[in-house]
């Protein structure tokens, strides 16, 4: 007689679409913007805030945000890849700090409008990449902690504290 053992279960139950890779775009008019990749995808933005939207979208894997900043539009803002829980992005600070990517972790922070964990890496031209769940919505763009780690962009360091949260 053979024994099957189970298979291990994740620590939370898989959520519908995640991981996705996120893309967050400054725009230099909000309501353009929401316009127009709402008619491009055909689909409305799961969270509008001033000067902020963004559209999780199914099809294609997406999560698109908008942030209003007239002096950089039609730059990047950021990327990202959205997680389903909070382990999973511990595991990814593991799998960054084994390659040696320096993970900045930063958790319990409010960032656009939501709550969340998440760890940064930021690449060899100074773009940054967020491995990040969302814990809660939020009802402020930001609101920095103490905890949270600096971030560097293009060589330089960042002061959390004076920085927008995603920028």
């Amino acid at each position: 007689m053979s024994v099957t053992t189970p298979s291990p279960q994740p620590a939370t139950a898989p959520v519908a679409g995640l991981p996705r890779v996120q893309l967050a775009l400054n725009v230099s008019d909000i309501d353009a913007a929401v316009e127009f990749y709402g008619r491009m995808f055909g689909a409305e933005p799961a969270k509008r805030r001033p000067g902020y939207a963004n559209f999780a979208l199914t099809e294609p894997p997406l999560k698109l945000v908008l942030i209003e900043a007239p002096q950089a539009a039609g730059t990047l803002n950021h990327l990202g890849v959205e997680l389903a829980s909070s382990a999973d992005v511990v595991e990814a600070q593991g799998r960054l700090a084994e390659a040696g990517l320096a993970p900045k972790p930063e958790l319990d922070v409010t960032c656009c409008y939501a709550r969340q964990d998440k760890v940064w890496a930021t690449d060899p031209d100074g773009l940054g990449w967020e491995h990040y769940t969302v814990l809660a919505d939020a009802t402020v763009m930001q609101q920095p902690t103490a905890e949270a780690l600096p971030l560097t962009e293009n060589g330089r360091t960042i002061d959390i504290d004076a920085a927008v949260c995603c920028s």
